[in-house]
């Protein structure tokens, strides 16, 4: 066991000091400085040398388990979690050389996937804040400059997932876009080469955001779905050749949920690092977690700069501001910045100096501490509204986070796209998961949860219940 008086002071000065805790062992994990099977110090006894409270100490160690650094039993020492992959390690991979399907479906029914509730909006104090901007910009914020975003909201978004999401970069890595699908855009157009061979292949998760995989077949992409099972992505099970990009969800794994373990980070890592491929880690909804603390970003942990991570406001705040973000590896940064300008793909300068001062003013934070409560609240009452009344039918699943939930169909011959359509035509807008496959699906239905009132769960879940009795499920 590693004697705790051997762990360095920690930096008072910056605060956080569980993270500081969690982020020493965390990182002496994977790059092989504490072996797997070795026993850690005890809470009590790493407390006492750090000096800091044995909760802080307990906090971390929680955070290191749940993301499957360490491993315990009852009546057993705690002891570094045993990996198949070897330990991080290596340089940043070599600079890269210099009509999609999509399926309409009902909007603006109950159970509508991915639209957050506005309702609650902080109307009051997003209005001060643009409202004082708007008047006082500088001559400087007002010209070309800044294409990638103004500087202030850059540093509030890297402070933020830095210390939420666990992000590692510096404030010129970060770009500001209009939405998700624009930084996605962004980099397939600088990573994707159609006219070279094997220069457009994209690894895509299965099944995967059919948005994105419309975004990457417009930039010419070649996709190749790869499996994702309880773990999520198993890069292993990939074919053909090499990837340019591999897309993933995986903190919060869409449409399915899973959080992809520990083993599947380090592998995808290892093999984008060996292939020179990017990762691009679309972290959507993962702000919102109801059965603990959020899982920290793959960007994090990537040593080797190959991944891109890219998050939204849309989620959080609103669609309507139009804002999101890509936290991107310095060696793409002048590449990604001239796409940009060459696409327009911008937002308004005003927006982005009141959404900094926002931040700033911890007003973002408390907005997200108070939506996850009751977005908890709603996914738990939807979670067992659906168990309850459609149990018969449907495999629901845990609902531990995010803004949706997936079920899926106890027979696997459910014609889930008519069986949608059906419900859909009396005031839902719930999704068939089989649109969300490239290859052979699995049936099953996807709902959103942020709109629907816990009260109001249970006699929605009724009455979906009775429409499944009322027609044949099987395709």
């Amino acid at each position: 066991m590693v004697s705790a008086a051997r762990w360095p002071a920690l930096d008072r000065t910056s605060g956080d000091l569980e993270g500081q805790v969690y982020r020493l062992m965390r990182d002496r994990i994977l790059h092989g400085q504490m072996p797997a099977g070795q026993r850690v110090p005890s809470t009590r006894t790493m407390a006492v040398s750090l000096g800091v409270a044995r909760s802080t100490v307990v906090n971390a160690y929680e955070r290191l388990k749940a993301e499957g650094y360490l491993q315990s039993a009852t009546g057993a020492a705690t002891r570094v979690a045993a990996f198949p992959t070897a330990p991080l390690s290596g340089q940043a991979a070599a600079p890269p050389p210099n009509l999609p399907r999509v399926t309409e479906f009902k909007t603006g029914g109950l159970f509508e996937p991915g639209v957050p509730d506005v309702s609650a909006f902080p109307h009051g104090a997003w209005a001060r804040c643009l409202g004082a901007r708007a008047r006082s910009l500088r001559v400087h914020d007002l010209g070309y400059s800044d294409h990638g975003g103004v500087h202030e909201l850059r540093e509030a978004i890297l402070d933020h997932v830095a210390a939420t999401r666990g992000v590692v970069a510096r404030p010129e890595q970060v770009v500001i876009v209009p939405s998700t699908g624009a930084a996605i855009g962004l980099l397939a157009s600088v990573l994707l080469h159609p006219g070279d061979p094997g220069g457009n292949v994209v690894w895509m998760e299965e099944p995967g955001y059919a948005s994105a995989q419309a975004i990457l077949r417009m930039a010419g992409a070649e996709l190749v779905p790869v499996p994702c099972d309880a773990e999520g992505i198993d890069i292993a099970r990939g074919a053909g050749p090499a990837p340019k990009l591999i897309y993933v969800t995986p903190s919060h794994q869409y449409p399915t949920g899973v959080t992809m373990s520990l083993t599947r980070r380090l592998a995808l890592l290892e093999f984008a690092r060996a292939n020179g491929a990017i990762v691009l880690e679309d972290d959507y909804d993962s702000e919102f977690q109801y059965a603990s603390r959020p899982i920290a970003a793959l960007q994090g942990i990537d040593s080797g700069e190959v991944v891109a991570y890219i998050g939204t406001f849309s989620k959080t705040l609103a669609p309507g501001l139009r804002v999101a973000y890509a936290v991107v590896p310095s060696r793409l940064v002048t590449a990604i910045e001239a796409a940009q300008r060459l696409r327009g793909a911008v937002v308004p300068i005003h927006i982005q100096a009141a959404l900094a001062d926002f931040m700033r003013e911890g007003r973002f934070r408390a907005h997200l501490r108070h939506m996850n409560g009751i977005y908890a609240e709603r996914m738990a009452a939807t979670v067992s509204a659906l168990d309850r009344h459609c149990g018969a039918w449907l495999e629901v699943g845990g609902g531990g986070g995010g803004l949706q939930l997936a079920s899926w169909f106890r027979d696997v011959g459910a014609g889930d796209l008519a069986v949608a359509r059906t419900i859909n035509a009396h005031g839902f807008a719930v999704r068939p998961i089989s649109a969300l496959y490239l290859g052979p699906a699995r049936p099953g239905l996807l709902l959103g949860i942020a709109r629907m009132e816990a009260q109001a769960a249970d006699a929605a879940a009724a009455k979906i219940a009775r429409l499944l009795a009322a027609a044949p499920v099987s395709a």
